[in-house]
């Protein structure tokens, strides 16, 4: 009896130790392995849409999606896929199949735009993680998927590029210094850690013209932007929305002539790169245009302001002229007449 009792035992323990194996092979044959996440684009300018993929590998008739995105550089849209909800940077998107009305989902997708105030590049990303999972029937359940698909978006704005102007009134005489602003601006620039400004002097009126431009630095000390550059060594920074850096520079030009100065912006983070140049072509004590035109019209007023109200007939000096050369010849031919007789 007591043998009977142990070999009822040992079976029993062996039908345990089956059920316990068949179990955990049975769960690991539910581990669903075939899902994908993806994005239609990795970069997008503010403004435009991106879309988020899951694909299940296979057809599904229940899951539950959550999508953390960053509020900051995203709207929610709109989903397709089940019924969504928007709060707190997350989008929840459930959905249970019901037999009849609709066919399982082997795909859902979430739909973001990116916000019009982004004015510098600004990367993001997207994390996907999936409870809940079933096959159509319920027969089958799945692993939660708690280890996040991450994706990654740049937001980039359409940058305007960069323009260099140089500025003065008036005309520029030689050894004398000029007040010039050097300016440089953009409606939307691109964003850099370490810029600076540098200049050469390409074309002078004689070998021996010299050209200064000089400019005050936070310190006080000044700086000759040909020789120097402008900016500390390592760069300063410049980018965003309406951008105009203004640098207040006293030239000055040895001689009589034409000048042409080359500036650029750099890029010091890559290698000096340039970002901006150009030349500005400078004559020194000639007129512009505009102060030609301007002394023009100084002249035509003043010789409107010298001119006689009435002016002389024509002939009259003329006139005057014949009566008295008539008189001197009459009184002359009336004096030898009279002494003849």
């Amino acid at each position: 009896m007591k043998k009977l009792y142990s070999l009822i035992g040992i079976l029993f323990l062996t039908i345990i130790l089956l059920v316990q194996s068949t179990t955990t092979v049975f769960a690991q044959e539910l581990k669903l392995e075939t899902v994908e996440v993806n994005v239609n684009k990795t970069k997008i300018a503010p403004g435009q849409e991106v879309t988020l993929t899951t694909s299940f590998g296979k057809a599904l008739g229940a899951y539950t999606i959550t999508a953390q995105y960053d509020q900051n550089v995203f709207d929610y849209v709109r989903s397709d896929g089940g019924e969504a909800s928007n709060q707190d940077g997350k989008v929840i998107l459930t959905y249970y199949y019901s037999q009849g009305k609709e066919s399982p989902r082997t795909s859902a997708t979430i739909t973001f735009k990116a916000k019009t105030t982004i004015y510098a590049d600004t990367p993001t990303d997207f994390s996907v993680t999936l409870t809940g999972l079933s096959n159509p029937d319920n027969s089958e359940e799945y692993e939660d998927i708690t280890e996040a698909f991450k994706k990654d978006v740049l937001v980039q704005p359409n940058y305007v590029n960069y323009n260099l102007k140089l500025e003065y009134t008036g005309i520029i005489l030689p050894n004398l210094e000029k007040n010039m602003n050097l300016i440089t601006e953009s409606a939307l620039g691109k964003n850099y850690d370490h810029v600076r400004l540098t200049a050469t002097v390409t074309k002078t009126p004689s070998k021996n013209a010299t050209v200064k431009l000089m400019a005050m630095d936070d310190e006080d000390a000044q700086v000759d932007l040909i020789h120097s550059g402008w900016g500390e060594e390592g760069g300063y920074k410049l980018g965003g929305k309406d951008v105009k850096q203004v640098l207040a520079l006293r030239g000055e030009f040895s001689e009589i002539g034409d000048y042409t100065i080359h500036v650029k912006l750099i890029d010091r983070d890559n290698e000096d790169k340039t970002i901006v140049e150009k030349n500005f072509n400078i004559k020194v004590g000639e007129q512009t245009t505009s102060e030609t035109e301007k002394n023009k019209g100084q002249q035509t007023e003043a010789n409107k302001e010298n001119k006689p109200s009435t002016l002389p007939k024509a002939g009259g000096t003329e006139f005057t002229a014949i009566t008295i050369v008539a008189i001197i010849s009459a009184t002359a031919y009336l004096y030898y007449t009279k002494k003849s007789s």
